[in-house]
């Protein structure tokens, strides 16, 4: 039996302990992330944590799609969106301001402002 790509070798990081719960599809998308930073990848995990941390969650049929907002679509209030923003940070270990989450109002928004800081934070690359 071969190991799936977010299988590792030694004890597991605390990210990748964080995505254990996702399907195997987030899950390997993470770990392709985490080697190339592709923001193709970085987008599947954002809309399983959209989905993760909806309040109101309906059925899988109905995923959320860029057009929906955050509150007024999905159910987020004040304090699922803290807790999905906590969750955002300790996974692709970025800083999150108050003033910077409150201009996200659609899942759209959410995944360009994600692409937008994880190209701010892009580790510079060996030659």
């Amino acid at each position: 039996m071969q190991p799936s790509p977010t299988a590792q070798s030694g004890p597991p990081d605390a990210a990748s302990t964080l995505v254990k719960h996702f399907p195997a599809e987030v899950r390997d998308a993470y770990a392709r992330f985490r080697e190339s930073r592709s923001s193709v990848d970085a987008d599947i995990v954002v809309m399983a944590v959209v989905q993760d941390y909806r309040p109101n969650k309906q059925p899988a049929t109905t995923a959320p799609v860029d057009s929906n907002r955050l509150m007024e679509d999905l159910g987020f209030d004040s304090i699922s969106i803290t807790e999905m923003v906590f969750f955002i940070e300790d996974l692709f270990q970025v800083r999150i301001g108050n003033d910077e989450i409150l201009r996200v109002r659609t899942v759209s928004d959410l995944r360009a402002f994600i692409r937008e800081k994880l190209a701010v934070t892009a580790p510079a690359r060996r030659a």
